[in-house]
Protein backbone atom coordinates (compact mmCIF):
# COMPACT_ATOMS: atom_id res chain seq x y z
CA UNK A 1 0.00 0.00 0.00
CA UNK A 2 2.86 2.27 0.68
CA UNK A 3 6.09 2.54 -0.79
CA UNK A 4 8.95 1.14 2.03
CA UNK A 5 11.65 0.59 -0.27
CA UNK A 6 13.96 3.12 -1.97
CA UNK A 7 13.84 1.80 -5.05
CA UNK A 8 14.43 -1.02 -6.94
CA UNK A 9 17.01 -3.07 -8.29
CA UNK A 10 15.66 -3.47 -11.52
CA UNK A 11 18.52 -4.28 -14.65
CA UNK A 12 20.75 -2.33 -12.48
CA UNK A 13 24.22 -3.82 -12.18
CA UNK A 14 24.45 -6.21 -9.02
CA UNK A 15 25.27 -4.58 -6.37
CA UNK A 16 28.76 -5.13 -5.38
CA UNK A 17 30.22 -6.14 -8.67
CA UNK A 18 34.09 -4.73 -9.33
CA UNK A 19 35.76 -2.87 -12.08
CA UNK A 20 37.82 -5.30 -14.41
CA UNK A 21 41.65 -4.36 -13.06
CA UNK A 22 43.62 -2.51 -15.57
CA UNK A 23 46.39 -3.65 -17.38
CA UNK A 24 49.67 -4.80 -16.09
CA UNK A 25 53.23 -3.73 -16.99
CA UNK A 26 54.74 -3.37 -20.52
CA UNK A 27 57.54 -5.53 -21.09
CA UNK A 28 60.53 -4.37 -22.38
CA UNK A 29 61.57 -5.38 -26.03
CA UNK A 30 63.52 -8.30 -26.12
CA UNK A 31 62.78 -9.19 -22.80
CA UNK A 32 60.76 -12.04 -21.27
CA UNK A 33 57.01 -11.32 -21.20
CA UNK A 34 55.87 -10.06 -18.29
CA UNK A 35 52.84 -12.49 -16.41
CA UNK A 36 49.43 -11.31 -16.74
CA UNK A 37 48.28 -9.49 -13.98
CA UNK A 38 46.87 -10.84 -10.32
CA UNK A 39 42.84 -10.86 -9.65
CA UNK A 40 41.76 -8.07 -7.92
CA UNK A 41 41.71 -8.81 -3.85
CA UNK A 42 38.99 -8.51 -2.01
CA UNK A 43 39.81 -5.70 -0.31
CA UNK A 44 40.15 -2.54 -1.89
CA UNK A 45 43.53 -1.63 -0.80
CA UNK A 46 46.71 -4.69 -0.88
CA UNK A 47 48.23 -3.97 2.17
CA UNK A 48 51.52 -7.08 1.45
CA UNK A 49 52.77 -8.93 -1.31
CA UNK A 50 49.89 -11.46 -3.18
CA UNK A 51 50.12 -14.92 -4.99
CA UNK A 52 50.53 -13.96 -8.73
CA UNK A 53 48.18 -16.32 -10.93
CA UNK A 54 49.87 -19.56 -12.67
CA UNK A 55 52.00 -18.56 -15.08
CA UNK A 56 53.10 -20.13 -18.56
CA UNK A 57 56.53 -22.16 -18.96
CA UNK A 58 59.07 -19.60 -19.52
CA UNK A 59 61.38 -17.75 -17.80
CA UNK A 60 60.52 -16.02 -14.60
CA UNK A 61 59.55 -12.17 -14.55
CA UNK A 62 61.62 -9.70 -13.26
CA UNK A 63 61.32 -9.14 -9.83
CA UNK A 64 58.86 -6.80 -8.28
CA UNK A 65 59.71 -3.96 -6.59
CA UNK A 66 58.11 -3.13 -3.29
CA UNK A 67 56.33 -0.16 -4.76
CA UNK A 68 54.80 -2.23 -7.63
CA UNK A 69 53.41 -5.09 -4.85
CA UNK A 70 51.79 -1.59 -2.98
CA UNK A 71 50.08 -0.75 -5.86
CA UNK A 72 46.58 0.35 -5.35
CA UNK A 73 43.51 -1.98 -7.46
CA UNK A 74 42.66 0.07 -10.38
CA UNK A 75 45.65 2.64 -10.54
CA UNK A 76 46.49 4.17 -13.62
CA UNK A 77 49.23 2.02 -16.04
CA UNK A 78 52.56 3.06 -15.32
CA UNK A 79 54.36 5.90 -17.27
CA UNK A 80 56.68 5.53 -20.52
CA UNK A 81 60.04 5.69 -18.21
CA UNK A 82 58.78 2.66 -16.04
CA UNK A 83 58.09 0.71 -19.41
CA UNK A 84 61.56 1.08 -20.10
CA UNK A 85 62.86 0.22 -17.13
CA UNK A 86 64.02 2.94 -15.62
CA UNK A 87 63.48 3.77 -11.91
CA UNK A 88 60.31 5.97 -11.54
CA UNK A 89 59.20 7.61 -7.98
CA UNK A 90 55.93 5.53 -6.77
CA UNK A 91 53.04 6.89 -7.48
CA UNK A 92 51.01 9.04 -4.88
CA UNK A 93 48.96 6.88 -2.72
CA UNK A 94 45.24 7.22 -3.51
CA UNK A 95 42.39 7.50 -0.88
CA UNK A 96 41.03 4.51 -0.15
CA UNK A 97 37.97 3.12 -2.15
CA UNK A 98 34.75 1.78 -0.26
CA UNK A 99 33.57 -1.79 -1.69
CA UNK A 100 29.93 -0.59 -3.24
CA UNK A 101 27.60 -2.08 -0.82
CA UNK A 102 23.79 -3.08 -0.91
CA UNK A 103 22.21 0.10 0.70
CA UNK A 104 22.34 2.63 -2.10
CA UNK A 105 26.21 2.55 -3.55
CA UNK A 106 25.08 0.06 -6.36
CA UNK A 107 21.49 0.84 -6.90
CA UNK A 108 19.71 3.25 -8.99
CA UNK A 109 19.09 6.34 -6.55
CA UNK A 110 21.07 5.55 -4.06
CA UNK A 111 23.27 8.97 -4.15
CA UNK A 112 23.36 11.13 -1.17
CA UNK A 113 20.50 12.80 -3.46
CA UNK A 114 18.17 10.18 -4.33
CA UNK A 115 15.68 8.45 -2.38
CA UNK A 116 17.61 5.74 -0.13
CA UNK A 117 20.18 8.63 0.55
CA UNK A 118 17.28 10.22 2.04
CA UNK A 119 16.25 7.67 3.24
CA UNK A 120 19.15 7.03 5.63
CA UNK A 121 19.28 10.69 6.53
CA UNK A 122 15.94 10.31 8.34
CA UNK A 123 16.67 7.13 10.04
CA UNK A 124 19.97 9.13 11.25
CA UNK A 125 18.10 11.73 12.43
CA UNK A 126 15.32 9.16 13.85
CA UNK A 127 18.00 7.53 15.72
CA UNK A 128 19.65 10.71 17.11
CA UNK A 129 16.28 11.60 18.16
CA UNK A 130 16.07 14.25 15.96
CA UNK A 131 13.41 15.83 12.89
CA UNK A 132 9.85 14.87 12.46
CA UNK A 133 10.14 11.16 12.84
CA UNK A 134 11.20 10.26 16.15
CA UNK A 135 7.44 9.84 17.74
CA UNK A 136 6.40 6.70 15.86
CA UNK A 137 2.75 8.05 16.55
CA UNK A 138 3.73 10.66 14.27
CA UNK A 139 5.19 7.90 11.50
CA UNK A 140 1.34 6.96 10.96
CA UNK A 141 -1.19 9.20 12.29
CA UNK A 142 -1.75 10.36 9.02
CA UNK A 143 -2.67 7.64 7.98
CA UNK A 144 -4.69 6.52 10.49
CA UNK A 145 -6.63 10.21 9.76
CA UNK A 146 -6.76 8.97 6.02
CA UNK A 147 -8.67 5.80 7.38
CA UNK A 148 -10.71 7.91 9.85
CA UNK A 149 -11.75 10.26 7.09
CA UNK A 150 -12.80 7.48 4.63
CA UNK A 151 -15.69 5.99 6.87
CA UNK A 152 -18.71 6.62 5.58
CA UNK A 153 -22.05 5.49 7.23
CA UNK A 154 -22.74 2.69 4.96
CA UNK A 155 -19.58 1.03 6.58
CA UNK A 156 -21.72 0.52 9.98
CA UNK A 157 -22.16 -2.36 11.48
CA UNK A 158 -25.50 -2.89 13.47
CA UNK A 159 -24.85 -5.06 16.71
CA UNK A 160 -27.91 -6.62 17.76
CA UNK A 161 -29.19 -5.44 21.02
CA UNK A 162 -32.98 -6.44 20.90
CA UNK A 163 -35.02 -4.75 23.70
CA UNK A 164 -32.19 -3.68 26.44
CA UNK A 165 -32.95 0.01 26.49
CA UNK A 166 -31.15 2.76 25.96
CA UNK A 167 -27.09 1.97 25.65
CA UNK A 168 -25.26 4.38 28.41
CA UNK A 169 -21.70 3.51 27.69
CA UNK A 170 -19.24 1.75 25.51
CA UNK A 171 -15.80 0.13 26.60
CA UNK A 172 -12.85 -1.63 24.99
CA UNK A 173 -10.61 -4.02 26.23
CA UNK A 174 -7.71 -2.99 26.45
CA UNK A 175 -6.40 -5.24 23.87
CA UNK A 176 -9.63 -4.71 21.70
CA UNK A 177 -10.81 -8.20 21.47
CA UNK A 178 -13.76 -7.42 23.53
CA UNK A 179 -16.37 -4.45 23.29
CA UNK A 180 -19.04 -4.20 26.56
CA UNK A 181 -22.00 -2.43 26.77
CA UNK A 182 -23.68 -0.69 29.26
CA UNK A 183 -27.54 -1.33 29.28
CA UNK A 184 -30.58 0.67 30.62
CA UNK A 185 -32.43 -2.49 30.84
CA UNK A 186 -29.68 -3.92 34.06
CA UNK A 187 -27.86 -5.79 31.47
CA UNK A 188 -24.32 -5.67 30.16
CA UNK A 189 -23.70 -6.76 26.70
CA UNK A 190 -20.43 -8.30 25.28
CA UNK A 191 -19.63 -8.43 21.37
CA UNK A 192 -16.35 -9.13 19.19
CA UNK A 193 -15.90 -5.84 17.80
CA UNK A 194 -13.94 -7.81 14.80
CA UNK A 195 -16.38 -10.07 14.04
CA UNK A 196 -19.50 -8.10 15.17
CA UNK A 197 -20.58 -11.37 17.00
CA UNK A 198 -22.27 -11.30 20.60
CA UNK A 199 -20.35 -13.07 23.03
CA UNK A 200 -22.08 -13.02 26.41
CA UNK A 201 -25.19 -11.29 27.96
CA UNK A 202 -25.20 -10.42 31.21
CA UNK A 203 -28.39 -10.75 32.58
CA UNK A 204 -29.72 -8.91 35.43
CA UNK A 205 -26.07 -7.76 36.31
CA UNK A 206 -27.68 -4.98 38.59
CA UNK A 207 -31.02 -4.52 39.69
CA UNK A 208 -31.13 -1.04 37.93
CA UNK A 209 -29.71 0.56 35.17
CA UNK A 210 -25.89 -0.08 34.23
CA UNK A 211 -24.14 3.19 33.80
CA UNK A 212 -20.52 2.82 33.33
CA UNK A 213 -17.69 -0.12 32.30
CA UNK A 214 -14.27 -0.16 33.30
CA UNK A 215 -11.59 -3.14 32.24
CA UNK A 216 -8.92 -3.17 35.23
CA UNK A 217 -6.98 -5.48 32.79
CA UNK A 218 -7.60 -7.61 29.51
CA UNK A 219 -9.43 -9.79 32.03
CA UNK A 220 -11.26 -7.78 34.68
CA UNK A 221 -13.66 -5.29 34.31
CA UNK A 222 -15.94 -3.35 36.70
CA UNK A 223 -19.24 -2.33 36.53
CA UNK A 224 -21.34 0.64 38.33
CA UNK A 225 -24.87 0.91 38.43
CA UNK A 226 -28.27 3.30 39.82
CA UNK A 227 -29.00 -0.10 42.43
CA UNK A 228 -25.63 1.62 44.25
CA UNK A 229 -24.09 -1.03 43.67
CA UNK A 230 -20.12 -2.05 41.51
CA UNK A 231 -19.96 -5.54 40.54
CA UNK A 232 -16.06 -7.21 39.23
CA UNK A 233 -16.22 -9.57 36.45
CA UNK A 234 -13.86 -11.91 34.75
CA UNK A 235 -13.96 -12.65 31.16
CA UNK A 236 -12.90 -16.07 31.93
CA UNK A 237 -15.66 -17.09 34.25
CA UNK A 238 -18.81 -14.75 33.19
CA UNK A 239 -21.66 -16.88 34.87
CA UNK A 240 -21.23 -15.52 37.78
CA UNK A 241 -19.70 -12.12 39.49
CA UNK A 242 -16.16 -11.69 41.28
CA UNK A 243 -17.77 -9.52 43.96
CA UNK A 244 -20.27 -6.86 44.68
CA UNK A 245 -18.94 -3.37 46.19
CA UNK A 246 -21.79 -1.89 48.71
CA UNK A 247 -20.47 1.55 49.85
CA UNK A 248 -22.70 4.26 47.68
CA UNK A 249 -25.96 5.89 49.57
CA UNK A 250 -27.15 6.85 45.95
CA UNK A 251 -26.58 6.15 42.01
CA UNK A 252 -23.04 5.44 40.94
CA UNK A 253 -21.95 7.29 37.58
CA UNK A 254 -18.54 6.10 37.09
CA UNK A 255 -15.10 4.19 38.00
CA UNK A 256 -11.54 4.94 37.29
CA UNK A 257 -8.66 2.74 38.48
CA UNK A 258 -5.24 3.06 38.73
CA UNK A 259 -3.19 0.46 37.90
CA UNK A 260 -0.48 1.45 39.83
CA UNK A 261 -1.52 0.83 43.57
CA UNK A 262 -4.50 -1.22 42.24
CA UNK A 263 -7.04 0.47 44.06
CA UNK A 264 -10.41 1.17 42.15
CA UNK A 265 -12.26 4.68 42.37
CA UNK A 266 -16.27 5.31 42.05
CA UNK A 267 -18.02 8.63 42.47
CA UNK A 268 -22.07 8.64 42.32
CA UNK A 269 -24.53 11.09 43.03
CA UNK A 270 -24.50 10.96 46.46
CA UNK A 271 -21.74 13.19 46.53
CA UNK A 272 -18.98 10.47 47.51
CA UNK A 273 -15.58 9.58 45.70
CA UNK A 274 -14.77 6.12 47.16
CA UNK A 275 -11.62 4.02 46.44
CA UNK A 276 -11.47 -0.13 46.43
CA UNK A 277 -8.16 -1.24 47.49
CA UNK A 278 -8.61 -4.64 44.65
CA UNK A 279 -5.52 -6.00 46.28
CA UNK A 280 -7.45 -7.39 48.88
CA UNK A 281 -10.54 -8.62 47.52
CA UNK A 282 -12.17 -11.33 48.16
CA UNK A 283 -15.75 -12.81 47.71
CA UNK A 284 -17.63 -10.57 50.52
CA UNK A 285 -16.03 -7.18 48.63
CA UNK A 286 -13.24 -5.00 48.89
CA UNK A 287 -11.74 -2.61 51.80
CA UNK A 288 -12.78 0.74 51.02
CA UNK A 289 -12.83 4.66 52.59
CA UNK A 290 -14.43 7.56 51.36
CA UNK A 291 -11.98 9.32 49.95
CA UNK A 292 -13.83 12.41 48.95
CA UNK A 293 -17.24 14.43 49.27
CA UNK A 294 -18.94 17.16 47.31
CA UNK A 295 -22.41 18.48 46.68
CA UNK A 296 -23.99 18.36 43.02
CA UNK A 297 -21.14 16.01 41.38
CA UNK A 298 -21.48 14.34 37.99
CA UNK A 299 -18.08 13.27 36.81
CA UNK A 300 -14.95 12.09 38.48
CA UNK A 301 -11.77 11.64 36.21
CA UNK A 302 -7.91 10.48 37.13
CA UNK A 303 -5.30 11.90 34.89
CA UNK A 304 -3.16 9.19 33.09
CA UNK A 305 -0.64 9.37 35.48
CA UNK A 306 -3.37 9.35 38.65
CA UNK A 307 -1.42 12.78 39.39
CA UNK A 308 -4.35 14.61 39.35
CA UNK A 309 -8.24 14.00 39.94
CA UNK A 310 -10.68 16.13 37.92
CA UNK A 311 -14.19 16.45 39.77
CA UNK A 312 -17.57 17.92 37.50
CA UNK A 313 -20.50 19.40 38.88
CA UNK A 314 -23.69 19.66 38.20
CA UNK A 315 -23.54 23.76 39.45
CA UNK A 316 -21.06 24.57 36.35
CA UNK A 317 -17.90 23.93 39.04
CA UNK A 318 -14.54 21.85 38.07
CA UNK A 319 -12.63 20.76 41.00
CA UNK A 320 -9.29 19.52 40.64
CA UNK A 321 -7.01 17.70 43.22
CA UNK A 322 -3.35 17.79 42.14
CA UNK A 323 -0.14 16.07 43.45
CA UNK A 324 -2.93 13.38 44.23
CA UNK A 325 -2.27 10.64 47.16
CA UNK A 326 -5.32 8.23 46.91
CA UNK A 327 -3.96 6.88 50.37
CA UNK A 328 -5.10 9.35 52.60
CA UNK A 329 -8.58 10.18 52.98
CA UNK A 330 -9.73 14.30 52.68
CA UNK A 331 -11.95 15.49 55.81
CA UNK A 332 -13.38 18.78 55.27
CA UNK A 333 -10.81 21.51 56.15
CA UNK A 334 -7.77 18.49 56.27
CA UNK A 335 -6.86 20.19 52.34
CA UNK A 336 -5.39 23.33 51.82
CA UNK A 337 -7.94 25.18 49.31
CA UNK A 338 -6.79 27.17 46.23
CA UNK A 339 -9.08 30.16 45.51
CA UNK A 340 -12.13 29.23 42.86
CA UNK A 341 -11.86 31.32 40.03
CA UNK A 342 -13.06 31.30 36.34
CA UNK A 343 -11.08 29.75 34.05
CA UNK A 344 -9.39 31.99 30.62
CA UNK A 345 -9.56 32.00 27.56
CA UNK A 346 -6.31 32.85 25.78
CA UNK A 347 -7.43 36.85 25.32
CA UNK A 348 -8.39 36.72 29.03
CA UNK A 349 -4.39 35.07 30.34
CA UNK A 350 -3.34 38.05 31.90
CA UNK A 351 -6.55 38.72 34.67
CA UNK A 352 -4.93 39.81 37.81
CA UNK A 353 -5.42 37.66 40.43
CA UNK A 354 -7.37 40.41 42.60
CA UNK A 355 -10.41 38.80 40.11
CA UNK A 356 -10.38 35.59 42.80
CA UNK A 357 -13.04 37.00 45.40
CA UNK A 358 -14.67 35.02 47.86
CA UNK A 359 -16.84 31.77 46.20
CA UNK A 360 -20.23 32.41 45.67
CA UNK A 361 -23.52 30.40 46.92
CA UNK A 362 -23.82 27.28 45.17
CA UNK A 363 -19.94 26.71 45.61
CA UNK A 364 -19.19 22.47 46.23
CA UNK A 365 -16.86 23.37 49.11
CA UNK A 366 -18.17 25.43 52.08
CA UNK A 367 -15.63 25.96 55.26
CA UNK A 368 -15.93 27.37 58.61
CA UNK A 369 -13.74 30.13 60.23
CA UNK A 370 -11.85 27.30 62.21
CA UNK A 371 -11.67 25.12 58.51
CA UNK A 372 -10.30 29.07 57.07
CA UNK A 373 -7.69 29.09 59.80
CA UNK A 374 -6.66 25.29 59.62
CA UNK A 375 -6.12 26.06 55.44
CA UNK A 376 -3.76 29.33 55.67
CA UNK A 377 -1.37 26.97 58.35
CA UNK A 378 -1.48 24.46 55.63
CA UNK A 379 -0.48 26.96 53.59
CA UNK A 380 2.05 28.84 55.34
CA UNK A 381 4.04 25.46 56.45
CA UNK A 382 4.35 24.21 52.38
CA UNK A 383 5.04 27.75 51.76
CA UNK A 384 8.18 27.67 54.16
CA UNK A 385 8.80 23.63 53.46
CA UNK A 386 9.13 24.72 49.92
CA UNK A 387 6.88 22.24 48.50
CA UNK A 388 3.83 21.97 47.41
CA UNK A 389 1.03 20.18 49.54
CA UNK A 390 -0.50 17.31 48.78
CA UNK A 391 -4.13 16.55 47.31
CA UNK A 392 -4.42 20.41 47.30
CA UNK A 393 -8.02 21.31 45.56
CA UNK A 394 -8.47 24.13 43.40
CA UNK A 395 -12.10 25.26 42.07
CA UNK A 396 -12.61 26.71 38.98
CA UNK A 397 -15.40 27.67 36.90
CA UNK A 398 -14.72 26.87 33.38
CA UNK A 399 -15.77 29.50 30.46
CA UNK A 400 -18.34 28.33 28.16
CA UNK A 401 -19.21 30.01 24.72
CA UNK A 402 -22.03 32.21 24.87
CA UNK A 403 -22.71 31.13 28.61
CA UNK A 404 -20.42 34.23 30.21
CA UNK A 405 -23.60 35.50 32.42
CA UNK A 406 -25.74 32.45 32.54
CA UNK A 407 -25.18 29.02 34.62
CA UNK A 408 -24.49 25.73 33.14
CA UNK A 409 -24.34 22.12 33.79
CA UNK A 410 -20.84 20.07 33.23
CA UNK A 411 -22.19 16.68 32.16
CA UNK A 412 -19.60 14.85 30.72
CA UNK A 413 -15.79 15.16 31.35
CA UNK A 414 -12.98 13.49 29.89
CA UNK A 415 -8.84 13.55 29.44
CA UNK A 416 -6.47 13.60 26.88
CA UNK A 417 -4.61 10.48 26.60
CA UNK A 418 -1.30 12.22 27.61
CA UNK A 419 -2.63 14.29 30.07
CA UNK A 420 -2.36 17.49 28.24
CA UNK A 421 -6.08 18.45 28.42
CA UNK A 422 -9.62 17.81 29.51
CA UNK A 423 -12.66 17.34 27.57
CA UNK A 424 -15.87 18.96 28.69
CA UNK A 425 -19.72 18.48 27.69
CA UNK A 426 -21.07 21.46 28.92
CA UNK A 427 -25.09 22.36 28.59
CA UNK A 428 -26.75 25.67 29.94
CA UNK A 429 -29.55 25.56 32.84
CA UNK A 430 -32.31 26.11 30.84
CA UNK A 431 -31.04 23.32 28.30
CA UNK A 432 -31.15 25.73 25.28
CA UNK A 433 -27.14 25.01 24.19
CA UNK A 434 -24.60 22.60 24.15
CA UNK A 435 -21.07 22.73 24.06
CA UNK A 436 -17.80 20.86 23.62
CA UNK A 437 -15.22 22.56 24.76
CA UNK A 438 -11.05 22.05 25.17
CA UNK A 439 -9.14 22.93 27.88
CA UNK A 440 -5.41 23.10 28.04
CA UNK A 441 -3.84 22.19 31.90
CA UNK A 442 -1.60 25.59 32.31
CA UNK A 443 1.06 24.24 35.13
CA UNK A 444 3.03 26.56 36.59
CA UNK A 445 4.86 27.56 40.08
CA UNK A 446 2.26 29.56 42.17
CA UNK A 447 2.06 33.42 42.71
CA UNK A 448 0.93 33.52 45.98
CA UNK A 449 0.24 30.32 48.22
CA UNK A 450 -3.07 30.69 47.70
CA UNK A 451 -3.43 31.44 43.91
CA UNK A 452 -4.32 28.30 41.55
CA UNK A 453 -1.11 26.30 40.58
CA UNK A 454 -2.69 25.07 37.48
CA UNK A 455 -5.72 26.74 35.52
CA UNK A 456 -7.53 25.89 32.65
CA UNK A 457 -7.03 27.54 29.39
CA UNK A 458 -9.67 27.43 26.62
CA UNK A 459 -7.99 26.39 23.33
CA UNK A 460 -11.02 24.97 21.58
CA UNK A 461 -14.95 24.98 20.70
CA UNK A 462 -18.04 23.65 19.25
CA UNK A 463 -21.60 24.18 19.19
CA UNK A 464 -23.50 20.65 19.55
CA UNK A 465 -27.13 19.37 18.34
CA UNK A 466 -29.40 20.57 20.85
CA UNK A 467 -31.41 17.11 21.14
CA UNK A 468 -32.41 14.44 23.30
CA UNK A 469 -32.77 16.69 26.79
CA UNK A 470 -32.07 15.19 29.87
CA UNK A 471 -29.84 12.91 28.86
CA UNK A 472 -25.69 12.51 29.51
CA UNK A 473 -24.09 12.26 26.32
CA UNK A 474 -20.66 10.93 26.64
CA UNK A 475 -17.70 11.75 24.67
CA UNK A 476 -14.29 10.35 23.77
CA UNK A 477 -10.53 11.15 22.74
CA UNK A 478 -9.15 8.87 20.16
CA UNK A 479 -6.25 7.11 21.34
CA UNK A 480 -3.52 9.17 20.38
CA UNK A 481 -5.32 12.52 21.24
CA UNK A 482 -5.38 14.11 17.49
CA UNK A 483 -9.29 13.59 17.28
CA UNK A 484 -12.69 13.61 19.13
CA UNK A 485 -15.67 11.54 18.54
CA UNK A 486 -18.81 13.30 20.00
CA UNK A 487 -22.30 12.47 19.68
CA UNK A 488 -24.16 14.55 17.63
CA UNK A 489 -28.22 14.32 17.12
CA UNK A 490 -28.72 10.85 15.73
CA UNK A 491 -25.05 10.44 14.53
CA UNK A 492 -21.26 11.03 16.01
CA UNK A 493 -18.77 13.91 14.59
CA UNK A 494 -15.34 13.03 14.13
CA UNK A 495 -13.73 16.66 15.58
CA UNK A 496 -9.40 18.18 14.89
CA UNK A 497 -7.72 20.63 16.75
CA UNK A 498 -7.13 21.78 12.89
CA UNK A 499 -7.84 19.77 9.59
CA UNK A 500 -4.90 17.98 9.34
CA UNK A 501 -5.54 16.41 12.43
CA UNK A 502 -2.11 17.77 14.27
CA UNK A 503 -1.26 17.07 18.49
CA UNK A 504 -2.51 20.07 20.32
CA UNK A 505 0.83 20.76 21.48
CA UNK A 506 1.39 21.43 17.63
CA UNK A 507 -1.54 23.25 16.57
CA UNK A 508 -2.11 25.75 19.89
CA UNK A 509 -3.96 28.81 18.89
CA UNK A 510 -3.75 32.05 20.67
CA UNK A 511 -7.07 32.70 21.20
CA UNK A 512 -9.95 30.06 21.28
CA UNK A 513 -10.85 28.85 18.17
CA UNK A 514 -13.39 26.52 16.72
CA UNK A 515 -12.72 22.37 16.45
CA UNK A 516 -12.47 21.47 12.92
CA UNK A 517 -15.34 18.12 11.46
CA UNK A 518 -13.56 15.79 9.80
CA UNK A 519 -16.37 13.40 9.43
CA UNK A 520 -20.10 13.36 9.91
CA UNK A 521 -21.10 10.04 10.36
CA UNK A 522 -25.39 9.50 10.92
CA UNK A 523 -26.78 5.50 11.24
CA UNK A 524 -29.17 5.61 14.09
CA UNK A 525 -32.59 6.10 14.12
CA UNK A 526 -32.68 7.89 17.73
CA UNK A 527 -30.49 10.07 19.69
CA UNK A 528 -27.02 8.49 20.31
CA UNK A 529 -25.61 9.02 24.20
CA UNK A 530 -22.29 7.57 23.71
CA UNK A 531 -19.74 6.64 21.39
CA UNK A 532 -15.98 5.02 22.04
CA UNK A 533 -12.67 4.52 19.47
CA UNK A 534 -11.12 0.87 20.02
CA UNK A 535 -7.65 1.59 21.64
CA UNK A 536 -5.90 -1.16 18.68
CA UNK A 537 -8.15 -1.09 15.63
CA UNK A 538 -9.34 1.75 13.31
CA UNK A 539 -13.02 1.38 14.59
CA UNK A 540 -15.33 3.91 16.13
CA UNK A 541 -18.59 2.55 18.04
CA UNK A 542 -21.53 4.40 18.79
CA UNK A 543 -25.08 3.96 20.85
CA UNK A 544 -27.91 5.55 20.77
CA UNK A 545 -31.38 5.97 22.85
CA UNK A 546 -32.95 3.15 21.31
CA UNK A 547 -30.86 0.46 21.90
CA UNK A 548 -28.56 0.23 18.50
CA UNK A 549 -25.13 -0.10 18.81
CA UNK A 550 -22.88 0.62 15.22
CA UNK A 551 -19.69 -0.03 14.26
CA UNK A 552 -17.86 2.23 12.25
CA UNK A 553 -14.89 1.10 10.25
CA UNK A 554 -13.31 1.84 6.71
CA UNK A 555 -13.83 -0.41 3.92
CA UNK A 556 -10.63 -1.48 1.69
Amino acid sequence: MFPFAPGSPGGDREAGAEEPAPPGGRASAGGPPASPPAPPPPAAIVLGPTRSARRPAGPPPPQASPAKERRVAGAPEPSAAAARGEPSPPPPPSPPRRRPGPDCRGRRGGGPGGPGGRLLGRLRERSLGRGLFVDPARDNFRTMTTLYGSIHPADSVSLSTRTHGAVFNLEYSPDGSVLTVACEQTEVLLFDPISSKHIKTLSEAHEDCVNNIRFLDNRLFATCSDDTTIALWDLRKLNNKVCTLHGHTSWVKNIEYDTNTRLLVTSGFDGNVIIWDTNRCTEDGCPHKKFFHTRFLMRMRLTPDCSKMLISTSSGYLLILHDLDLTKSLEVGSYPILRARRTTSSSDLTTSSSSSGPRVSGSPCHHSDSNSSSEKHLSRASQREGVSPRNSLEVLTPEVPGERDRGNCITSLQLHPKGWATLLRCSSNTDDQEWTCVYEFQEGTPVRPVSPRCSLRLTHYIEEANVGRGYIKELCFSPDGRMISSPHGYGIRLLGFDKQCSELIDCLPSEASPLRVIRSLYSHNDVVLTTKFSPTHCQIASGCLSGRVSLYQPKF
